[in-house]
């Protein structure tokens, strides 16, 4: 049986180079970077080196990068350490409506401490008009933050003139760049950010490992408190094989950006003209051309996605759904009702992702076996048959 793994927003395959260069910090090279003779002085000369890697990738300068062990611990420091730095300049934080779990739950935490959170509405396409977030922003407004690329929908928000607009008032502005950093040019001085979360496991590095960029000289405050490392900002001895394997990780994804690019959009252009022409009444969800280049999303009317999924890996194709739900109690995305999209048809959604890795034969795999899937189910589906004796 084929296996097609189209899932890569989740998780990412550890690249070869990564691993071989993470390999000797497991029991060869394993001394404590904060210790003071000379095996941990090495230790940490090694870990800035991956400083000076994960900041190339960005455009920043490795004193403004924090090593983390995710991108959501990166993103609750950038709202807590923000929020607590600056709290007696105001309460009040923006976020969008579509933000992922880590920066909406850190900012409904600080509702819980009588600040207050604005949630930005999208359009349709799940992009976030520049002009409300002006009229959000309010004397006592201390951050904002909003996602460069959305994971569900692939949606890239217009970060440089929403953080432009933040300048012009002298507020923060933090962006989630989990889904972007590694697939599109990230450049922290052109967009103008304040701070930026990335991970590790959408670029080849290994699970665990995260960097959050805050702009030099900018008051954060330790979410982790503890010893002094990452200067302070951020307890912990440090994980340094998998900082060693981010460093690898980003500095080949900087390498590889142009050419991965160009073969992921042909990829997801075919995949998607496939889907639309193949099966009837389903949604490309997401902007049509402001979006991820290898990502691609539908809801498809009169099924369940988790149903779809399960189907799909019966045949060796692994990919995602956005009506997903840890505690097993079937939700509709917070993100497709956000663009407008019907409850019922919410329901439907599926999500690919592709990495360098894929190859033509795989949508051709796909374009094979989902419209199966798809008409096997709606077969099944009372809802999908009114609709065809109607």
């Amino acid at each position: 049986m084929e296996r097609v793994y189209l899932d890569n927003a989740s998780a990412t395959p550890v690249r070869k180079e990564a691993l071989e260069a993470m390999l000797p910090y497991f029991s060869e090279h394993y001394e404590n970077p904060s210790t003071v003779y000379d095996m941990g002085s090495k230790i940490k000369s090694v870990i800035d080196e991956q400083r000076e890697k994960v900041a190339g990738l960005i455009g920043a300068r490795p004193g403004e990068i924090i090593f983390t062990s995710s991108g959501a611990e990166a993103n609750n420091l950038a709202i807590k350490g923000v929020a607590f730095a600056r709290q007696k300049k105001g309460n009040h934080i923006i976020i969008s409506s579509i933000e992922h779990h880590s920066v909406l739950n850190s900012a409904r935490f600080f509702e819980r401490m009588d600040f207050e959170v604005t949630f930005l509405p999208v359009d349709k396409y799940g992009l976030i008009d520049p002009e409300s977030l002006s009229q959000a922003i309010r004397p006592e407004t201390i951050l904002v933050s909003i996602m460069h690329a959305n994971n569900e929908i692939g949606t890239i928000e217009p970060i440089a003139a929403l953080s432009a607009i933040c300048k012009e008032n002298g507020v923060l502005f933090h962006t989630d760049a989990v889904a972007s950093v590694g697939n599109i040019p990230v450049d922290v001085n052109e967009s103008g950010v304040d701070l930026l979360s990335l991970s590790g496991v959408s670029i080849g590095a290994p699970k665990g490992v995260g960097a959050l960029y805050f702009r030099d000289n900018l008051r954060l405050m330790p979410v982790l408190h503890g010893g002094i490392q990452e200067n302070g900002r951020r307890a912990g001895t440090e994980n340094v094989p998998g900082i060693v394997g981010l460093g690898k990780a980003a500095e080949l994804a900087g390498q590889e950006l142009s050419v991965k690019q160009t073969h992921l959009k042909h990829l997801r252009d075919t995949l998607v003209a496939g889907i639309i022409e193949r099966i009837p009444q389903v949604i490309y969800t997401g902007h049509p051309e402001k979006r991820i280049p290898g990502h691609a999303s539908f809801c498809i009317e009169a099924l369940e996605g988790e149903a779809l999924i399960f189907m799909l890996t019966s045949v060796g194709i692994y990919a995602n759904t956005g009506s997903a739900c840890a505690s097993k109690a079937l939700k509709t995305s917070p993100v497709l009702i956000a663009i407008g999209t019907p409850p019922d048809l919410a329901q439907g959604s599926i999500v690919f992702t592709l990495e360098k890795s894929n190859q033509a034969k795989d949508v051709e795999y796909v374009l094979e076996k989902l419209p199966l899937a798809v008409e096997k189910l709606r077969q099944m589906s009372p809802i999908w048959r009114r609709k065809a004796t109607a």
